[in-house]
């Protein structure tokens, strides 16, 4: 009698690194979502810009590995802080990194060392809405929709090809706190999901558009 032996096929995940300056709480939600071995990422670092950070609590409870690489130890020398940055990553290795509620705008140098494997969320529907008060803003101007999307990283502020949207209805009853809270749980569904769209390889650049599977990026609706 022969036996066939099932074999499974490994998954090689991508190391991933996570960038904040604050909470965590997109962090927490990739890290959440990297649990289950299935995931194709991997979160292998959190760096902090700041040694407060109530994020590097939440990461290292997930016993994952935490650094603080302090911008303000560098002045005004981004480009030095950067490869402090820089270094923290080689170590361990990364291959994607992901900011989250990283309050640092990033050099040219830094940024092109990472051309296409630098992902960010953003608090709007881009380009709609660029830089801070986002929600502040949508409300300000009454627009009917307001959402989130991540995005590769550009040497323009929240100017990169984006990966994922997913919108979300403004309400009359809405204070900025109300839509921030219904935006961020749209943040925490669809950032997994585009980090697993990029290290599955899906995701192609075209230009300033991506396309996943050959198709273009659609928003959806939370």
């Amino acid at each position: 009698m022969v036996r066939k032996h099932l074999v499974r096929k490994h998954l090689v995940r991508k190391r991933v690194a996570i960038l904040i300056s604050g909470r965590g709480s997109n962090m927490m939600a990739l890290i959440e979502a990297a649990k289950d071995e299935r995931y194709p990422a991997e979160i292998v670092l959190v760096i902090s810009s700041d040694p407060a950070a109530e994020g590097l609590k939440h990461a290292a409870a997930a016993n994952i590995r935490t650094e603080v690489v302090e911008h303000r130890m560098f002045g005004r020398d981004r480009e030095a802080f950067e490869r402090a940055l820089q270094h923290e990553l080689d170590q361990l290795g990364v291959e994607l990194i992901c900011l989250a509620g990283f309050m640092r705008l990033l050099t040219p140098w830094f940024v092109r060392q990472w051309e296409g494997r630098l992902l960010n969320i953003h608090p709007a529907l881009l380009p709609a809405f660029k830089g801070l008060n986002t929600h502040a803003r949508a409300l300000a101007e009454g627009v009917k929709k307001h959402g989130a999307t991540v995005h590769f990283v550009v040497p323009e502020m929240d100017s990169g090809p984006i990966i994922a949207q997913s919108a979300v209805p403004i309400l009359n009853s809405d204070t900025e706190a109300t839509l921030a809270a219904r935006v961020l749980e749209a943040e925490h569904q669809i950032y997994p999901w585009a980090l697993r769209q990029v290290a599955e390889g899906r995701v192609k650049i075209e230009g300033e558009h991506c396309l996943i599977d050959g198709r273009p990026v659609t928003t959806k609706n939370s």
